[in-house]
């Protein structure tokens, strides 16, 4: 008597396979923030963001292993930063984004010939918004 079984009742579900990638670190179950590529010939360790896919000679990481990584004597890491990560913003950046509202929000002086706007630069032929039109300095 022949199996009454198909080759689809002794597959494993699908609902099994979480959709989180794991840390590949033995008994680490927590879920991978970066990945580590070795480039044996400049003795590199790189260590980047997520890959989107799984490479088979890749290893993801989590967040404490990543922290900890080493490499071996003679080795280099190079740790990439993380592009998605939100960079927080300095000083500079939001005194810029202060100075560049107040400017946008100021209203245009007006002169008295034709009703052109005052530029500081007497280069400055005509103004769309923040574009400005120069004239060529061979002028």
């Amino acid at each position: 008597m022949g199996s009454r079984r198909g080759p689809l009742k002794s597959a494993v579900p699908s609902n099994v396979v979480s959709p989180v990638r794991r840390c590949s670190r033995t008994a680490c179950g927590r879920p991978a923030v970066a990945t580590l590529t070795y480039v044996y010939a400049d003795s590199t360790a790189v260590l980047g963001p997520l890959a989107t896919y799984a490479e088979p000679h890749c290893y993801d990481l989590c967040a404490e292993h990543s922290a900890r990584l080493t490499a071996p004597r003679g080795w280099e890491v190079v740790r990439l930063l993380d592009a998605s990560a939100p960079a927080r913003p300095s000083g500079d950046d939001l005194e810029a984004l202060a100075n560049a509202v107040r400017e946008a929000a100021r209203p245009p002086e007006r002169a008295a010939d034709g009703g052109r706007a005052r530029t500081a630069d007497p280069r400055e032929v005509a103004r769309r918004g923040h574009l400005r039109v120069l004239r060529s300095p061979d002028n």
